[in-house]
């Protein structure tokens, strides 16, 4: 029997600091890219930075990204470690 293994699609909404300095954005994306090195990034959308409708930490305004990715799976820390990371604000993680 010819067994197919068929790639998940999951797709990352992630808000960030709209405080942070350019380096430490950039810094903070190279850091969730290298969290999902199994993953194939397949689209990548730097949004920017817009008005949230609410305070979150502080922050009136936040940065906005969208990513595609395509895995087997998500790393298992990985939802705990966005947590844990105080730049970002919110984040998504859907699977399609």
């Amino acid at each position: 029997m010819l067994a197919l293994h068929s790639m998940r699609s999951y797709e990352l909404v992630l808000i960030g600091k709209g405080s942070l300095s350019d380096s430490l954005r950039k810094k903070l994306i190279t850091s969730i890219k290298s969290l999902l090195k199994d993953s194939k990034i397949v689209k990548e959308n730097e949004v920017g930075l817009k008005h949230l409708a609410y305070k979150i930490k502080r922050e009136d305004k936040g940065f906005y990204w969208d990513f595609t990715l395509e895995g087997e799976n998500i790393p298992e820390n990985f939802e705990k470690k966005l947590l844990e990371n105080d730049n970002i604000l919110r984040h998504l993680l859907l699977r399609k």
